[in-house]
């Protein structure tokens, strides 16, 4: 249960003096539903209002603050005109212009004849000195407690500053003192202040320097953030080294009947990454192991002999794809070796039906099928296994925790391995998989392709048509990848759609189309099409970044190339170039295209480094978008910067060992204080942890 001490930090922020329901819905659109959210949206720039020039020195665009004296107003003879307020000093001359002002309200805060302050974005307009809308209007008196230094926070459409300024200075002012949970040495060492004086100073930096991250008190802000994230994750790892398992230990007899048997050698990372799995199996403790290998670096293999290890000890193995194509690719890869080996193997997805299906749920129960193949579908109640050892998951991130846990259920101290071809930087992996061990796959198996990747403007789509017609006519098959305009699904098939129907009056009905909101069975049947060779272009959105191998695909065509992700385009690219064919992959953009742009494209071109491709997306990026909105799996954090923050990722990883070390209950007088750290940043889960032991 979360501490008393945070009760104010978790309130609706409707329950702050001044923010109602209609401001309240503005500020959740900005922001967020609670107070913890408005603490967590700090400033993103600085308005300086020290600027106080001559009226007549005034430059044009910049923040200035003035003492004048209103001499006339102008009322304008209908709506569409402004309304403007005629001020001077002894330097010259001002116009406040206002638009829909109000009358009585301009005249009760600018009466002719009285001195006033004001401050705003001045303009030059037909020789004059103007400010449109001033930012604020105030006596010499009240001048005092104007804010010459003022934070600026993203707003969103019908928001303006002051409410939002206001409702944060209530959430600030409801929030309680912390206990602390550094380690007073090392807060020493690194100069940081308390995280309520922290908090504080970061929504009223001093200077442009302030809103850095690497200010001090962003700096504490973050290394709380991942404190908290890698505490969560040490204590979830504890729980699973604790959680009762086996030791599945194999023969090698049919591993080693089945290398026997493979067209090619495994490379050397694919060998230590299968001894690594080997011996995590034969541990009594759970394994929870992620392969995670570039694209074609050969883990379905690794996969497959891990899970004939588990059939050697005795046990069953399933491997779960996100898709039911993918599904059964793997099993059509893995089966023919199987068979050789005298292991039995099946498929299950959703169009598993009627009797098959019960056959299948009967045989599995009975233990004659050894290693399963399958989607969702295997979630279901009445899957039941004689004895599940291992199971694999392809492409984590497209499925959920809970799902994962539910499939390891299957059985008694069933292993978990976990497969991903998707890059994914150093610092992301130690916030997204350190519950995790790791075995990276790092070579590529003889064979593979270098892919060729062309940079080219949108404007020479002729040239593109006549080169994959050329690709076609020597058995080549194409993607052509529509652009994710936006998180709107309709128009990104609305893009899909459109170059579907132009491709289909050069190609015909070759062309194939495929995309989130086809049914699952259209879409799999379409990409089967073009797998068999019935469709020699293949029109989809991203739905093909997880999808089925085809040697015979030689040309990656992706429109508006700029608008993906390094590690998304990468990972696109590698549908192609899996055969001993020349491939080529087309990235299209649109004119004009930034230096930044250029920049990033221009990195694929240089390198096939996944991992390296990673690094540099998560530099140019942020982690954010790294994977795209769409994908899951990843933390949200508020306020550490992980392309900035690494250094503090790593202290903060080594103090989660040495914390839990020193006090494994969280009992001491840090370790409550760690407890509302754990809590603040919503690791709730983790706290569970505690109490289960």
């Amino acid at each position: 249960m979360r501490p008393e001490i945070l009760f104010p930090v978790f309130t609706p922020i409707t329950s702050l003096k001044g923010v109602g329901p209609r401001i309240g819905g503005l500020i959740e659109n900005a922001a967020g539903s609670r107070t913890i959210d408005l603490l967590w949206h700090l400033p993103n720039a600085i308005i300086d209002r020290k600027f106080s020039p001559k009226l007549l020195d005034a430059p044009a665009g910049v923040i200035a603050t003035f003492t004048v004296r209103a001499t006339k107003h102008e009322v304008p003879r209908h709506n569409r005109q402004p309304y403007k307020i005629y001020c001077e000093n002894d330097d010259g001359v001002l116009t406040l212009v206002f638009f829909h002002a109000q009358k009585d309200y301009l005249e009760k805060q600018l009466p002719p004849g009285e001195v006033r302050v004001v401050s705003g974005r001045v303009e030059h307009y037909h020789g004059q000195i103007q400010i449109t809308h001033p930012d604020h209007i105030t006596t010499i008196e009240e001048s005092q407690d104007l804010p010459l230094l003022e934070p600026v926070y993203r707003l969103t459409t019908g928001l303006t500053p002051k409410p939002l300024s206001k409702a944060i200075a209530a959430a600030l002012a409801h929030t309680p003192k912390l206990p602390e949970w550094i380690d007073s040495a090392f807060l020493k060492k690194n100069r940081w202040p308390s995280w309520n004086e922290a908090i504080r100073s970061a929504h009223a930096p001093s200077s442009t320097r302030s809103l850095e991250p690497s200010a001090p008190a962003r700096q504490r802000l973050a290394y709380d953030e991942l404190l908290a994230n890698q505490l969560a994750i040490a204590l979830l790892r504890r729980h699973i080294r604790q959680t009762t398992g086996r030791s599945i230990t194999g023969n090698n007899q049919l591993r080693q009947k089945i290398l026997s048997q493979l067209p090619f050698s495994l490379t050397e990372s694919q060998t230590r990454a299968l001894d690594e799995i080997i011996k995590n199996m034969s541990a009594e403790t759970r394994m929870l192991r992620l392969l995670h290998g570039d694209v074609g670096s050969g883990k379905t293999v690794v996969a497959f002999l891990a899970m004939v290890n588990a059939v050697e000890a005795g046990g069953q193995a399933s491997l779960m794809a996100p898709t039911e194509v993918l599904a059964r690719q793997h099993l059509a890869t893995i089966q023919t070796l199987a068979q050789s080996a005298g292991i039995s193997c099946a498929a299950l997805t959703g169009r598993t039906k009627g009797k098959a299906r019960a056959n299948l749920l009967a045989d599995l129960k009975a233990g004659q099928i050894s290693i399963l193949v399958g989607t969702h579908a295997m979630f279901q109640s009445d899957v039941s296994f004689a004895n599940l050892a291992l199971t694999v998951i392809d492409e984590q991130h497209k499925f959920g925790v809970h799902q994962r846990l539910n499939l390891q259920a299957k059985g008694h101290g069933v292993d978990l391995l976990v497969m991903t071809a998707t890059p994914i930087p150093r610092t992301l992996m130690m916030t997204s998989y350190g519950d995790m061990d790791v075995s990276r796959l790092t070579e590529k198996p003889a064979g593979r392709q270098l892919v060729n990747t062309v940079v080219l403007p949108i404007e020479r789509f002729g040239d593109v048509v006549i080169a994959i017609k050329r690709g076609i006519t020597s058995g080549g098959r194409v993607y052509w990848v529509c652009p994710l305009v936006d998180e709107s699904r309709s128009v990104d098939l609305a893009a899909a759609e459109e170059r579907f129907a132009t491709l289909e009056t050069y190609f015909g009905s070759r062309v194939g189309l495929v995309h989130g909101r086809l049914n699952e069975a259209k879409r799999d049947s379409t990409m089967s099409d073009f797998a068999n060779g019935q469709l020699d272009i293949l029109v989809a959105t991203t739905v093909i970044e997880v999808g089925v191998d085809v040697p015979e695909a030689t040309i990656m065509v992706i429109e508006q190339a700029e608008r993906f992700g390094l590690a998304q385009l990468h990972q696109l690219r590698g549908r192609v170039g899996r055969s001993d064919k020349p491939s080529s992959c087309l990235l299209l953009y649109a004119t004009p295209l930034t230096k930044t742009a250029r920049a990033r494209l221009n990195i694929l071109r240089e390198t096939d480094d996944g991992f390296q491709i990673a690094e540099e997306d998560l530099r140019l990026r942020g982690a954010g978008e790294l994977l795209g909105t769409r994908q899951s799996g990843l933390p949200n954090f508020h306020l550490a910067e992980l392309p900035i923050h690494g250094e503090l990722l790593a202290a903060a990883e080594d103090d989660a060992k040495l914390i839990l070390t020193q006090d494994e209950a969280l009992e001491g007088q840090r370790g409550e204080a760690l407890r509302t750290l754990l809590y603040l940043f919503e690791r709730d889960a983790a706290v569970s942890l505690l109490r289960s032991g």
